[in-house]
């Protein structure tokens, strides 16, 4: 149960008689949104911006459908926004069956190198208006907001250490999303460029034991100190970085299926596809001070 103090924004875009029936089913505190379009890219994003433009408020926590707050961690990402515009936590499975842990081994190696990309992050609402928002074009829209407000001037905390549970997918939407998820490493040239190493480097290894033992040792040690980061002991199991082989072989083939989806057009996405990962953060600091000179010459000519 979340306090007072909190006022909850859901946006359902779901068919007009699944709306209807989760409006009954939602506590009257909870405000029920359709999205402002339906057929605009990325229909997370078009969900966000529309609670966004709702909101009464200048802190916001934006969450997917599957992340579970408690009051204390809302409170501490909240509190973070003092020195910030922008808080990432860390999202963490409550139950794990086995595509949970082969999927934690991805946030680990993520931790091993900065910071995950989780379902949930906090936002000032101000830093949203300055940018009109975010683009709805970029498949991995988190990593686009993220990036947005870096090309504005915001100011990112990276709260590693404030642990939000979710709920893990069921298994065969797991399955259905190993393509796109690999389809995100477009955002990221240097990442790309390593997962496209990985089937050379198995195929190279594969006649040389030793050195592929030597390989798969680095990775699990690699994994294990994510794990290990900002108190990740409390919530990601001893065995968690044992799983990190099989997701990189996984991630190994997914990569270059995403390669060929690339030249088709792009990804699979909601009965149509979708071509850009994310813009670069240079293209979007460009794009906001074009956008900033242009405000401020109406500005000075009215």
């Amino acid at each position: 149960m979340l306090p007072d103090w909190v006022e909850i924004t859901v946006v359902d875009g779901s068919p007009a008689n699944c709306f209807e029936r989760h409006m009954r089913a939602l506590p009257p505190r909870l405000r029920v949104l359709r999205p402002d379009a339906f057929e605009t890219g990325n229909g997370k994003v078009v969900g966000v911006l529309t609670g966004v433009r709702a909101a009464r408020h200048e802190r916001l926590v934006l969450a997917d459908d599957d992340v579970r707050y408690s009051a204390e961690q809302l409170r501490e990402v909240v509190n973070r926004l003092d020195g910030a515009d922008l808080v990432r936590p860390q999202n963490y499975f409550r139950e794990l069956p086995w595509h949970a842990r082969w999927d934690t081994a991805r946030s680990l190696i993520n931790r091993a190198f900065g910071s995950d990309y989780p379902g949930t992050l906090a936002v000032r609402r101000s830093i949203l208006e300055t940018t009109c928002g975010y683009s709805s074009e970029a498949l991995f829209e988190n990593l686009e907001l993220i990036r947005t407000v870096h090309a504005a001037g915001g100011r990112e905390a990276r709260a590693d250490d404030v642990f939000v549970a979710r709920i893990p997918p069921t298994a065969r939407h797991f399955l259905g999303q190993r393509i796109r998820q690999a389809y995100d490493s477009f955002a990221q040239p240097g990442r790309l460029a390593a997962e496209l190493a990985i089937l050379p480097l198995v195929g190279y290894a594969a006649g040389r034991p030793r050195r592929l033992v030597a390989g798969i040792g680095a990775l699990v040690v690699l994994t294990e100190v994510g794990r290990r980061r900002q108190g990740g002991r409390q919530v990601f199991p001893p065995t968690s970085a044992l799983w990190a082989p099989l997701w990189a072989l996984e991630r190994g083939v997914c990569i270059w299926l995403a390669v060929l989806s690339r030249l088709r057009g792009g990804v699979p996405y909601a009965g149509g596809r979708m071509k850009l990962a994310a813009h670069s953060e240079a293209w979007l600091t460009r794009r906001h001070a074009q956008a900033h000179s242009r405000r401020r010459q109406g500005a000075e000519a009215q």
